[in-house]
């Protein structure tokens, strides 16, 4: 029997690598995509195991729109998994970054995760009655949704909600059966490193800031491409839609190193390596 899918962010990097993935173990997959170019380049990969939705996950009209569309394709079925993967990341000192960017981070990473969660719940099994084997919901939150790093920010705060929203969505949707799962990757190589080197700095020369942007910005161009596939995270959202007993979360980490900082060590002891290595002493010490 046919497994279906919804998967948002679908055009590149940890949507497509998830597509992927599902595809290549039966699923069909939904693929949202904000432009028509984009579904067709999924069309021309995945061919009739892809169907894609065209919609932006911050326009709620565009997102409902989509869900009835995936409800006439699938003809009376139920989706068995939901993946909400959508999403930016913001960069910029907190003390000068223009509230507007923040706010934008938060709509696209955070409330859209709701927007689209409310309009494909029906078709997960949020029913009464739900149907025998509802679907589940995978949230793709990141590394920096436990730990938060310099200039980071605005992304760290919309994946910390996402843990958040995730672990409130499993507690109260087990009226349904409905199970709710995050996924916290690490450094995954995706496009989204490939843009480390436009890290928006002009605005803030002149800040005390601008020396740690800078060396910020070089460490993430030359650890991006250092990451794992975004096949990786693709493995681990089957996992979640599929184990008979899934764990609540699942991180995809390339590096034991990176778990040990990250993870083990106390956080004022990472505090000083972070200053250390970004300039981020103390000023006149």
């Amino acid at each position: 029997m046919t497994k279906y899918a919804m998967v948002t962010g679908a055009s590149t990097g940890i949507g497509r690598g998830t597509v992927k993935v599902l595809t290549g173990e039966g699923f069909h997959v939904f693929g949202s995509v904000r432009k028509e170019a984009d579904a067709d380049s999924l069309k021309q990969e995945f061919g009739d195991k892809v169907t894609p939705v065209v919609f932006d996950v911050t326009d709620e009209a565009g997102v409902r729109a989509g869900a009835a569309f995936v409800k006439e394709q699938l003809k009376g079925a139920t989706l068995d998994g939901l993946v909400n993967n959508a999403g930016i990341a913001v960069a910029g000192p907190w003390m000068h970054l223009p509230i507007e960017e923040f706010r934008h981070q938060l709509e696209v990473n955070t409330i859209s995760i709701l927007t689209v969660t409310q309009a494909f719940l029906p078709l997960l099994g949020a029913t009464n009655p739900p149907p025998a084997h509802p679907g589940r919901i995978v949230n793709i939150s990141s590394l920096g949704g436990k730990n938060g790093s310099p200039f980071l920010g605005p992304y760290n705060a919309s994946k910390f909600a996402v843990e958040g929203m995730t672990e409130s969505m499993r507690r109260e949707f087990q009226i349904y059966g409905i199970d709710a799962i995050v996924i916290g990757p690490g450094a995954i190589a995706t496009p989204i490193w490939d843009k480390a080197e436009e890290l928006p700095i002009a605005p803030y020369e002149g800040t005390d800031f601008i020396e740690p942007l800078k060396k910020t910005r070089d460490y993430m161009t030359e650890m991006g491409p250092k990451g794992l596939p975004p096949e990786a995270v693709g493995t681990a959202v089957l996992k979640a839609l599929t184990a008979a007993k899934p764990k609540v979360r699942y991180a995809v980490l390339p590096s034991p190193m990176e778990v040990f900082i990250q993870s083990v060590l106390p956080k004022r002891r990472v505090d000083k390596i972070i200053a250390k290595r970004l300039g981020l002493t103390r000023l006149g010490s």
